[in-house]
């Protein structure tokens, strides 16, 4: 007697699997029976490419995590013995340190393609929610891992964000003790930011994608045009009229996608580790020295835009307390989304031009602020950092209402090519 039901009468090694285990159910309920649009353009690689990269991270970090010792007086001596005297442990560091940058960059966009085509709304609004979530835990990985190599920008930049708590009014001093373990960033610092990066964090990461992956496939996939497919279904296999099975029409797609994105990632590795600059700061490559200030304190880039809102918000009564709410209000501001975007059309195919003028800048306006937030402060940057912020707010409260002052397309009933 089977201990858990086999509807699919698997027989075989594969039925004595299914009797046990829902194997060949898990298959097809998520892969060749789960029915997407079949109109996925470019903007959707960037979701299994995010899954990729997600497991880079997490076999390449447990190797790193092997030889990384979090020990303030040998924490950069543990990266650079990984670096030169480890096999091929330059190339798992690179692989690593690029594979955040190129996280935050899938991400990036595919949050952005979730804006444009409307995959916020209902009945997403929880596959959003669980992305964002995704982001936040994203980002307390990305800052945790910044600063373990120790060096000039890890230990300071790690100063800088720490000091913000600081600026809470009452418990602010004590609160920063509390978080670093000590009066400075030291040995406790490292200790609790190595814990958090290599257990407490990626645990959740991986939790918070399962339940966005569920969410996704209990509602279904949005597509380009914004429809529903399931109101349209054969009638008698009750297959999804402009539906096709995930496997193995989308799994093909992303395995190209997949192939250009792995080559683009190993000549970076290859040919600049570095960005330049932009993915490993050359203050880093420089043991942590408490007396010793960098010229230009900045983030990793995938912070900038922040930071820049951080320093173009005018302090008050000396506090700094102003720009740390702005700067944390522009991420919590992306959890309420669902809700600010009255605009009853998904796709911004089908929307009015303003929206899309809009969304257009939206978009150049966050580059912008991210470049800015990355190069030493200036006045004329200080005025496009002031201007960008009021933008970027300006956008998302603007959703409330823009869409009557606009005419919008009709929206087709079934999807377009």
């Amino acid at each position: 007697m089977a201990i858990v039901p086999n509807p699919h009468k698997t027989t075989g090694f594969m039925g004595w699997i299914d009797d046990r285990f829902p194997a060949t159910k898990l298959w097809k309920d998520h892969l060749t029976e789960y029915y997407a649009p079949k109109n996925f353009n470019f903007w959707y690689y960037f979701g299994s490419l995010a899954l990729l990269v997600l497991v880079n991270q997490l076999i390449t970090g447990i190797w790193l995590a092997m030889h990384y010792k979090p020990d303030a007086a040998l924490a950069f001596g543990s990266v650079e013995y990984i670096m030169r005297d480890v096999p091929w442990g330059n190339i798992l560091r690179y692989m690593h340190s690029t594979g955040a940058s190129a996280f935050f960059l899938v991400v990036y966009l595919h949050m952005f393609r979730g804006l444009i085509y409307g995959s916020h709304k209902k009945p997403r609004e929880l596959i959003w929610i669980f992305g964002c979530l995704i982001y936040l835990v994203l980002m307390a990985e990305g800052f945790a891992g910044y600063v373990l190599p120790w060096g000039q920008m890890s230990y300071w930049g790690a100063n800088v964000i720490f000091n913000l708590f600081g600026t809470i009014p009452v418990i602010g001093p004590d609160l920063v003790v509390w978080i670093q373990g000590d009066y400075i960033p030291a040995d406790a610092t490292l200790s609790r930011l190595f814990s958090l990066h290599v257990v407490f964090l990626p645990f959740a990461l991986v939790g918070l994608v399962i339940a966005h992956l569920i969410a996704l496939h209990e509602v279904g996939s949005n597509n380009p045009d914004g429809v529903d497919i399931k109101k349209h279904k054969d009638p008698v296999t009750h297959i999804p009229l402009d539906g096709i099975g995930f496997h193995p029409y989308y799994t093909v797609k992303d395995i190209v996608g997949v192939c250009v994105f792995l080559i683009l990632f190993v000549a970076v590795i290859c040919f600049a580790p570095d960005g330049g600059g932009y993915l490993l700061e050359k203050p880093n490559f420089q043991e942590a020295n408490p007396l010793v200030t960098p010229d230009h304190i900045a983030p990793a880039w995938y912070f900038g835009a922040y930071y820049a809102m951080l320093r173009a918000t005018p302090s008050l009564f000396n506090s700094a307390l102003p720009g740390v709410i702005v700067m944390f209000g522009a991420v919590l501001i992306l959890f309420l989304l669902p809700w600010l975007d009255k605009n009853p059309i998904k796709s911004i195919r089908y929307k009015g031009m303003l929206t899309k003028v809009l969304t257009m800048v939206f978009a150049a306006d966050f580059v912008m602020l991210n470049y800015l937030g990355l190069q030493p402060p200036t006045g004329l940057g200080t005025g496009l950092s002031q201007i960008g912020t009021v933008y970027y707010f300006f956008f998302f409260f603007s959703l409330i209402f823009i869409h009557k002052f606009e005419q919008s397309k009709p929206v087709p009933e079934r999807v377009t090519a």
